[in-house]
């Protein structure tokens, strides 16, 4: 870890406080902070991380350059549900960073029995969950999201099996607090809604990408 990598970091972490608490005072009903607050609280962290995993001395060149890319998808896709418009571009955005953390983790190379298990565990979860949102869609009529949310979740299982594939503890970390992110976001959206829900859809969500970021410092395996 560089220090300039280290710097980045601590701010990237220090923007996702204050991200954390704007969305605190908005869910709480405080309208203190103006609207447009979270267009500078909710990309700073992402642009902050995308600095850090350019700064940093890497494991493997290859890896961080797909996570730069998992990165730069995921602060487009912080951008688009800024907009009560953007969840479907949000969704694809997101989609293609669980994908490019996926193929950084293959291109670093993967414990193909662990893989396997991995693989095999994410997809009685995605089965079990899988099914009850697609329930909870068809409920609210918007059965068109049914496909849309189900390739999403099969994007999201890639990223998490491929991490534990990967054999790094830290790694793997990251991409279940970023799979937990997302499984409490739609439980939010689609589903019902959970005391302090979404605060806690951004710490588990920015304390995961720091984790996958930390994890490209680490030894090679």
């Amino acid at each position: 870890m560089t220090p300039a990598a280290a710097l980045l970091l601590v701010l990237a972490l220090a923007a996702a406080v204050g991200d954390w608490l704007a969305v605190a005072t908005i869910e709480r009903g405080r309208h203190a902070l103006p609207a447009r607050t979270r267009w500078v609280t909710k990309p700073l962290p992402l642009a902050l991380l995308i600095g850090a995993t350019l700064a940093l001395d890497p494991a493997d060149a290859a890896t961080r350059a797909l996570f730069v890319v998992g990165l730069a998808c995921s602060l487009a896709g912080d951008v688009a549900l800024l907009s009560p418009r953007g969840f479907v571009a949000g969704l694809a955005a997101f989609l293609l960073a669980h994908l490019a953390y996926a193929v950084g983790f293959l291109v670093g190379g993967v414990s193909l029995p662990a893989l396997a298990i991995a693989a095999v565990a994410m997809l009685v979860f995605d089965a079990v969950a899988g099914r009850r949102l697609a329930r909870a869609l068809r409920a609210r009529g918007q059965g068109g999201l049914v496909g849309p949310v189900g390739a999403y979740v099969l994007a999201i299982s890639a990223m998490v099996a491929t991490a534990a594939g990967s054999l790094d503890l830290v790694a793997l970390a990251g991409a279940l607090l970023f799979a937990a992110s997302d499984t409490l976001l739609a439980e939010q959206r689609f589903i019902r809604r959970v005391r302090c829900g979404d605060v806690a859809v951004m710490v588990l969500y920015h304390l995961g990408q720091v984790l996958l970021v930390l994890s490209l410092a680490l030894p090679a395996r």
